[in-house]
């Protein structure tokens, strides 16, 4: 393989795996004869593991993890269908992002100039692939909201594309976010949640008065000087969020979250205020706290056991950009499990490097081990013998930097200028 260019692994030709740990288009790689799995050392690295740093090797065989140590046996080295040498490099898994919504700007990369589906796909693909993620969960929101390019409709074309293009590289799944002040809305999830189409799903209620919109005038205005559509439908927006009986909120809630228990699929709650609120999210079954927006809310959400998510660009940042709770207060309160790429996938990596005063493998689980077992995929998320390989292998400086990639053990992933 050619330096600066990534390779597509074969699509899964044995058995069908179980959907919730291993649904991947990836194969196992063989050798050239195509009769035995590939064997592949990574050696001379700083192998981040569950729970420390040692400089070693790691040994894949096919789409699992064989060995970590500091020495790898001589004929285990010999018998390598691939040698690397990470000198000066850590190895770390790949890293698994439970909500990123970037798929919109390569769909939309400027205002109303839409691009194909597949290719804005393609193009999500490899950016991620090249920040270090291996398994991505696309935050596709089912809302009807024109100023940022959404709808129920989309949302399902979205969703469609990510089950059944073919040619990507990272493991790419479905986390389908539902506006449920808006019905149809509701309606349209509970659909994709009936199909088995989603591996995650959020709840969230953008209305006047509440989360982001704390500011009424300020929801008011964001609709009222949208270009996207008509005064009319603005004060129709604005009439249907804002008029809405906080029960009506809640037994929609209740039925995503029923609709969801069903398919044995987790639900988040989004930009949680109060802490009883978040309480009462998690004694009707849900599991997952995104962007709670104080820190009395993120403390009460991680007391109950659901795992608390917080944004990596608020932390890269230093400032959440609505002026909600910092990650790195979060951090400090020790109340964050997983970290998220929102908007910007580099950000999950570049995280893992600022100095929070933690060990490096808590600060790499909460990219990878952390999100990997609050969905439910504890095949992948850590470096340990009879785990997935996705690894990346990551130059700290001068800014962090993937020089490989594989996935399932398939190296898919190689920058310019990588040993």
């Amino acid at each position: 393989m050619s330096d600066n260019q990534t390779q597509n692994a074969h699509t899964h030709d044995g058995d069908n795996d179980t959907r919730d740990t291993t649904r991947s288009t990836h194969s196992q790689k063989k050798s050239h004869d195509d009769t035995r799995i590939m064997s592949v050392v990574i050696e001379n690295g700083q192998v981040v593991t569950p729970s420390t740093v040692i400089n070693g090797s790691i040994h894949i065989e096919g789409d699992r993890i064989k060995s970590v140590g500091e020495n790898i046996k001589n004929e285990t080295l010999s018998a390598a269908d691939r040698r690397i040498d990470a000198a000066g490099q850590y190895l770390v898994p790949g890293l698994i992002d439970l909500h990123g919504d970037d798929i919109e700007s390569h769909l939309y990369p400027r205002t109303g100039a839409r691009i194909e589906t597949q290719m804005a796909l393609a193009s999500a693909d490899r950016a991620n692939v090249a920040a270090g993620i291996t398994t991505k969960f696309h935050a596709i929101s089912f809302e009807v909201d024109p100023e940022a390019n959404r709808s129920p409709e989309l949302g399902a074309e979205l969703t469609t594309a990510v089950e059944q293009t073919d040619g990507l590289i990272a493991d790419h799944r479905i986390h389908a976010r539902c506006e449920v002040t808006q019905k149809r809305c509701v309606e349209a999830i509970e659909t994709l949640l009936d199909a088995d189409d989603a591996g995650l799903v959020s709840v969230m209620s953008h209305i006047p008065g509440k989360g982001q919109f704390r500011d009424t005038d300020a929801f008011i205005e964001y609709y009222r000087n949208s270009q996207n559509h008509t005064v009319a439908e603005a004060e129709e927006m604005i009439d249907e969020r804002g008029s809405l009986e906080l029960e009506t909120i809640r037994e929609r809630v209740r039925r995503i979250v029923n609709c969801a228990r069903d398919a044995d699929i987790p639900v988040a709650s989004h930009d949680d205020e109060d802490p009883t609120e978040v309480a009462q999210l998690h004694d009707i079954g849900v599991n997952i706290s995104e962007y709670p927006i104080n820190i009395e809310t993120a403390k009460r959400a991680h007391a109950t056991g659901m795992t608390v998510t917080m944004g990596a660009p608020n932390l890269i940042r230093g400032e959440s950009q609505w002026g909600n709770l910092r990650t790195a207060d979060a951090i400090e309160a020790d109340v964050v499990d997983a970290l998220v790429t929102d908007y910007h996938p580099m950000s999950l990596l570049a995280a893992v490097f600022i100095d929070t005063g933690e060990p490096l493998p808590t600060r790499v689980a909460r990219v990878s081990k952390n999100p990997a077992d609050a969905i439910g995929l504890t095949d992948r998320g850590r470096i340990e013998v009879g785990a997935r390989a996705d690894i990346a292998v990551v130059d700290p400086n001068p800014t962090p930097t993937v020089t490989r990639a594989f996935v399932a053990g398939a190296p898919v992933y190689r920058a310019e200028g990588a040993k």
